[in-house]
């Protein structure tokens, strides 16, 4: 960790995204910049702000309560590897990979009922609801994907990575715009009072955006279960776009995570590497166990750390553009096909879907982004992929994330 403008930073960053955080900064109580973050709009991916009395629906961003999810299960890798193929194939006709996808299956909820969760009584989630009923349990586009993994005793896990869907999205878009926030990446972003009316709104319908996005991902774990045949024996489900009120230095703070793993002592999070490459399960350390520098660490990170690799390459950048109409190639992308395919045949991962875009060439390498963050987490287990399932390459995404 080192202090940048008295900005705690973890790990090595653009110019474009340090200035971002120093923006941010002047308008927090207190701010902080995880190792794998990259410029996002307002406030970058990786970055932690809090403010005592106010919070800032562009610091937890469009995909309200993007999050991980990692279960294991009684099987071994053995029989998984053995039967890959049809198994992800199975995965890949049965859950719903892209952008404004159904549910193919009836997927009722108590969440839905009644009385279900008092944000729906909110302007921004109402017209909403039907909508985030149809998608529940639906997966998305972008780096929001199903893996299969072993771990290093070769037990069989499921990992997950998406958020609460056109819900989220359709919530920080009405709130954004009742508070005028600017549509560009480097401007303050928006605080609203928790005290008010819009402010008190707010939470409540991120709250609403976290139960929809849990929800999501238990029944998108307990499908690929049941697809595999094996119960569900350990589990790791954690939010890492989202908003909590915690207690940090004596002082009651709104905390809002944009892409930045919770990762209080004891406190396990599933995080997610490239669709190549190892992801892991860890820990944020106890501080009897660690020195005063460790503890500092953590206190400054206000007890978080990474959600992913982080980005090196733009989607564009890396997939090159294209005429949406035509598919007429404008500009050639960076990553070539025979590289991410001669990536995953080096790593026996079989995939379907995804795009260049989520080539493993466009993120940095997971192990030296937690490297970076330092003794303030340890890693417990570390994935294999087996099987990695994602929307298409021609998806279209409109994430703000």
């Amino acid at each position: 960790m080192q202090y940048i403008d008295n900005i705690p930073v973890w790990g090595t960053h653009e110019d474009n995204t340090l200035e971002q955080a120093k923006v941010c900064a002047r308008s927090a109580d207190r701010f902080a910049l995880m190792a794998d973050g990259h410029l996002g709009y307002g406030v970058p991916i990786g970055g932690v702000i809090a403010a005592q009395d106010r919070i800032s629906p562009t610091a937890v961003g469009f995909d309200i309560a993007c999050g991980n999810k990692a279960v294991r299960l009684d099987m071994p890798g053995t029989e998984l590897r053995a039967n890959i193929h049809r198994i992800m194939d199975d995965i890949w006709n049965t859950l719903s990979f892209g952008v404004g996808r159904k549910n193919n299956e009836e997927n009722a909820h108590p969440l839905f009922e009644r009385d279900g969760h008092a944000g729906w009584n909110t302007e921004a989630a109402a017209p909403l609801k039907r909508k985030a009923e149809a998608q529940l349990g639906t997966i998305g586009s972008g780096n929001h994907y199903v893996d299969l993994f072993t771990d290093e005793q070769d037990r069989v896990w499921v990992g997950v990575h998406f958020g609460s869907r056109g819900l989220g999205h359709g919530i920080a878009t009405w709130f954004l715009k009742a508070a005028e926030a600017k549509d560009c990446m480097m401007v303050d972003p928006v605080w609203l009072d928790v005290s008010s009316d819009l402010g008190a709104q707010y939470i409540t319908a991120m709250q609403l955006g976290g139960a929809y996005a849990y929800a999501g991902r238990d029944w998108v774990c307990d499908r690929v279960a049941r697809l595999l045949g094996a119960p569900v024996v350990e589990q790791v489900h954690n939010h890492h776009n989202f908003a909590w009120q915690e207690e940090h230095d004596g002082k009651l703070l709104w905390v809002c995570r944009k892409g930045a793993t919770p990762a209080f002592p004891g406190q396990r999070g599933f995080v997610g590497g490239t669709m190549g490459e190892v992801s892991v399960i860890l820990e944020g350390v106890k501080p009897e166990t660690v020195d005063d520098v460790t503890r500092e660490a953590q206190r400054a990170a206000m007890f978080s750390t990474v959600h992913g690799a982080g980005r090196v390459m733009a989607r564009k950048q890396a997939a090159g553009v294209f005429d949406r109409k035509t598919g007429v190639c404008k500009r050639e992308g960076l990553v070539k096909p025979q590289m991410m395919q001669s990536w995953l045949r080096e790593a026996n991962v079989v995939l379907r879907g995804g795009g260049l875009d989520e080539s493993p060439h466009c993120y940095k390498r997971l192990p030296e982004v937690i490297a970076e963050q330092g003794s303030t987490v340890r890693v417990l287990h570390t994935f294999t992929p087996v099987g990695v399932a994602m929307a298409g390459a021609n998806e279209f995404d409109p994430s703000k994330n």
